[in-house]
């Protein structure tokens, strides 16, 4: 039972989930390949290991998370920095301290969320990362466990369904949007790989 998230924690939360997205590396650039540029692998994991590097320097998570969002989207161009770099933007809004309880860690994650929601329209069943985010948020605040493994859990179980979700789309945004129809029956490379993310958030605590 883990009923406090440390810095520590949430550092090493963020070194495992550096570590799975560069193994999935190559996987993402051929699904983004598929209907993208074919380098979101590439874009990914530059943008975390911004993220990562500048996490190792935090103290506190309000100036930390600050400091890796807006890190990343002056260090690495292009939209997935972007997306990120809100992300931690939304969780520092909603976070402080050293230590959050489980009801801290449910407001950090719909602080990121909502701050994303500022730099998107795409909702669940456009095919984007969103099909991701927006369920794994969404189990996490409706998650009643004090434990925050479980929490994590839930939101990383969420995340893999709404990125294997995707493959059944039609791209409403972005590049892929072009393809109409024929972008139905390949999963999107963002959803995939924030779902890595998150999945491996929740590996981190289950060790």
């Amino acid at each position: 039972m883990i009923e406090k998230l440390t810095i520590d924690g949430f550092k090493s939360m963020l070194e495992n989930a550096l570590l799975r997205i560069k193994e999935r590396e190559e996987e993402f650039s051929k699904l983004d390949a598929v209907l993208g540029d074919g380098d979101h692998g590439t874009a990914i994991v530059t943008a975390f290991t911004c993220v990562a590097k500048t996490a190792r320097q935090g103290t506190e998570f309000k100036a930390m998370l600050g400091d890796m969002g807006m890190g990343v989207m002056l260090e690495v161009s292009g939209s997935t920095s972007t997306l990120l770099g809100a992300f931690f933007l939304g969780m520092s809004d909603h976070s402080g301290g050293t230590e959050l309880t489980a009801a801290e860690v449910r407001k950090m994650f719909a602080g990121g969320l909502a701050n994303v929601k500022q730099q998107t329209k795409a909702l669940v069943g456009d095919k984007t990362m969103m099909d991701a985010l927006i369920p794994a948020v969404e189990a996490i605040e409706s998650c009643p466990s004090g434990d925050i493994k479980e929490i994590l859990q839930a939101g990383a179980e969420a995340a893999q369904r709404g990125a294997d979700a995707t493959i059944a789309m039609k791209a409403n945004f972005g590049r892929a949007r072009n393809y109409g129809e024929r972008s139905i029956g390949t999963a999107d490379s963002g959803a995939m790989s924030w779902s890595c993310m998150l999945k491996a958030f929740a590996e981190t605590l289950n060790n």
